[in-house]
């Protein structure tokens, strides 16, 4: 197990958040050949990324489209985050079980340990990202909720 699939499981992670989309670093490639089931996990991240990328697009506009009503708009934005959490579900569960496989396999004891913390962080971050998301999303309704600022008076 090479950290290719920590670096690609990582970037996942960056591109997950819509509440923190930013570009992630590019994975360096590894020496090594990747193994089918790496491979396999590596599609899945991108399935992923695909659908966090559309889960933006629906959160973004159902925000814009609420207007000052901020109890409609935090209720479009959970509506759209409970048909999105059976894809991050999803997705925690292969990364786990890919990671599992990977640890298991390993010989060498800081190798797993370092595939199991990398399981975890990603884990936890991979769970937050309804938390993330419904915080941005009650950030950005409260801002256009808000009344404009009064200009500065002449003197």
């Amino acid at each position: 197990m090479s950290l290719r699939i920590i670096l690609a499981a990582s970037a996942v992670l960056a591109f997950a958040a819509p509440a923190l989309a930013q570009d992630a670093p590019a994975a360096t490639a590894a020496a090594e050949a990747p193994s089918p089931a790496a491979i396999e996990l590596e599609a899945k991240g991108e399935a992923f990324k695909a659908r966090m990328d559309e889960m933006k697009v629906e959160i973004e506009a159902a925000v814009a489209g609420a207007g000052a009503d901020q109890a409609k708009g935090m209720a479009d934005v959970d509506a759209i985050l409970a048909r999105y959490q059976p894809d991050i579900d999803g997705f925690v569960v292969a990364f786990g079980t890919f990671i599992d496989a990977e640890a298991a396999a390993a010989t060498d004891e800081a190798e797993r340990a370092q595939l199991l913390a990398a399981k975890a962080g990603v884990e936890t971050g991979l769970s937050t990202i309804p938390a993330q998301v419904r915080a941005a999303a009650q950030a950005a309704l409260a801002a256009q909720a808000a009344p404009p600022a009064a200009p500065p008076a002449a003197e």
